[in-house]
């Protein structure tokens, strides 16, 4: 049996990364600014309160700051006067036991392991009394929301009109069960997730002061894992370093973590959009095996999805951790895809997920959720079944058919099957296939909008944000073919006008020309959207059925009333509904 190498009797022993770093002051704090700008002008103009609350995540640095605001409140230099800054990173006479929790001063207390109010009587009656050999004595609360009712209560007015030499220091993780009375007498500081940026930087600062090589990939994987917590990602750094047995790469962290390559899951999300249930079924298989974890896929997948529908209706650039690649392709599926799509991927992913957790084998669980996304992405879109669907014909050329061939167009996408419809009587030789003409769809130019509404209309499938202008910033007072001329509101962007003549130029292919000019009095298509609403609630509200349903549920109200026609080219059979 090898000897087990033993500890020197001088040699210090081991310490875990987010103990070795911790910060000591204010300067080595990170993604804080905001606070540590807030605390030096207190300081600087001598408005230094009574009580701190800090609140955020766990692992953001509240106790820390709590230590370091302790030290910043009894900063003391040997021979020189002692008063409280933020200023200072020479270590002074009381620092090194404040930061290691061992000042008599500086009172550290747990409270979920003492809630009682014969704690906080201890704390009160103690408070009177000046400290021993510090400016200030110093009463840190950890975990500050699990004190009892009665703890609080007793706590509040010493915390209000605290003696002289007395400081409060609150950390919680749970800002919304401390009570408000207790609130109103603390400044708050809420103390932000780190930047995942500013976090790997962080983190290739300290493998190379470990002499660590880490490579910058790896190091983003541990960021992103972490959650905008420094002490997780230290934990997560110190674990990387152990089971990689030296340098740290990308691909023994997805190992150590059970991820899945960023890529790959691109490529899976493709196959996924483009209705492949095989291709998918694969490369969740070939991810499973080189020891990627099912529900870890699924949420890689979800954040992917995430991505794609923010950066579609935003227009703005994916994160910039991500690599070329992924961000280019992730700017093609934004442009590519449509809206529909992405919203049933997202709610299906969501309700998968929490299969795959509670399901016996997360695998075969994870297989059925990729199965059942495929079958969606083939599901068609509501305004294409409402141009092919009539009375008779099945929606996509038969049952189970899929008239959309999945959410993505290209050469992996199934073709759409024609749209038939049989009369007669059933069976072989006697069903005629019969072309529904009204309906199909034929090669048409770029869409030209005929009205300012269907300008809305065309301006939404490139741009959500453009769209929300046209309806609420803009009164129309004359619209003809290349040219309209509106009023804009007076909190409308300067730039929205310009905007929309160049995109509806860019889609229609002819040249639009939008003006601003003074004196529409129209009603925005949003006002005429609500005035319409309002009349149609009205209308509704008439109703015996819906007049029951509201005496019954006197907390119920009609939030929106839509017509169920189905808009379309008219047709034989659709005149005579409508006469009929």
């Amino acid at each position: 049996m090898a000897d087990i190498p033993q500890t020197g009797e001088g040699a210090a022993p081991y310490r875990v990364l987010a103990r070795k770093y911790r910060p000591s002051h204010f300067g080595e704090l990170i993604g804080q600014a905001p606070m540590v700008r807030t605390l030096r002008n207190a300081f600087a103009h001598d408005r230094i309160p009574q009580a701190w609350m800090l609140t955020g995540v766990r692992g953001v640095g509240k106790t820390t700051t709590a230590r370091i605001l302790a030290r910043a409140l009894n900063y003391e230099r040997e021979g020189e006067e002692r008063h409280p800054t933020v200023d200072f990173t020479e270590e002074g006479v009381h620092c090194r036991a404040i930061m290691e929790g061992r000042h008599v001063d500086v009172i550290e207390m747990d409270a979920a392991s003492h809630t009682s109010i014969n704690d906080i009587r201890e704390i009160t009656d103690a408070a009177r009394y000046k400290p021993v050999s510090a400016l200030y004595k110093v009463y840190i609360i950890d975990e500050v929301h699990m004190l009892s009712t009665a703890a609080f209560n007793g706590l509040l007015k010493t915390l209000e009109e605290p003696p002289a030499h007395v400081k409060f220091i609150f950390a919680t993780t749970e800002i919304r069960k401390v009570p408000v009375t207790v609130l109103s007498r603390c400044q708050r500081f809420d103390l932000r997730r780190i930047d995942g940026e500013e976090l790997t930087q962080h983190l290739a600062m300290i493998a190379g002061k470990e002499g660590i090589s880490a490579d910058e990939e790896a190091l983003r994987l541990v960021a992103r894992a972490a959650e905008g917590s420094v002490r997780d990602a230290l934990s997560l750094l110190d674990q990387a370093i152990a089971h990689a047995g030296g340098a740290v790469t990308a691909a023994t962290l997805r190992d150590m973590l059970g991820l899945a390559d960023r890529t790959r899951v691109v490529d899976l999300f493709e196959l996924v959009m483009k209705g492949e249930a095989a291709g998918a079924l694969a490369e969740l298989s070939a991810q499973y095996e080189v020891g990627a974890d099912p529900t870890v896929v699924l949420t890689d997948l979800a954040g992917f999805t995430h991505q794609v529908t923010r950066q579609k209706v935003t227009n703005a650039a994916p994160e910039p951790g991500e690599p070329q690649e992924i961000r280019e392709r992730s700017a093609q599926f934004a442009a590519a895809l449509p809206m529909a799509a992405l919203s049933r991927m997202w709610q299906a992913l969501l309700a998968g997920i929490a299969e795959v957790q509670a399901a016996p084998k997360p695998m075969m669980a994870a297989e059925m959720v990729l199965i059942r996304l495929c079958y969606l992405a083939n599901l068609p879109d509501p305004a294409t079944l409402s141009l092919t669907a009539a009375p008779g014909m099945a929606p996509g050329g038969g049952a189970g058919g899929s008239a959309a061939g999945g959410a993505m167009r290209g050469p992996a996408a199934h073709a759409p099957e024609p749209v038939r419809a049989e009369h007669g009587r059933a069976g072989p030789g006697h069903a005629e296939p019969v072309h529904a003409e009204p309906f199909q769809a034929e090669p048409k130019g770029p869409p030209v909008p005929g009205s300012f509404a269907e300008v809305a209309a065309l301006i939404g499938k490139e741009s959500v944000k453009l769209k929300r202008a046209v309806e609420r910033d803009m009164r129309l007072k004359r619209f003809e073919r290349g040219r309209i001329e509106v009023t804009l509101e007076g909190d409308a962007e300067p730039g929205v006008v310009g905007a929309l003549g160049k995109k509806l130029t860019e889609i229609t292919g002819e040249r639009w020309i939008v003006t601003v000019s003074d004196g529409a009095k129209a009603q925005t298509l949003h006002e005429a959207h609500e005035a319409e609403q309002a009349e149609l609630k009205e209308a509704v509200r008439k109703t015996p059925l819906v007049r029951a349903l509201l005496e019954k549920f006197g907390d119920a109200e009609i939030t929106m009333v839509r017509n169920n026609a189905v808009e379309g080219p008219e047709t034989p059979q659709r005149r005579a509904q409508g006469e009929s």
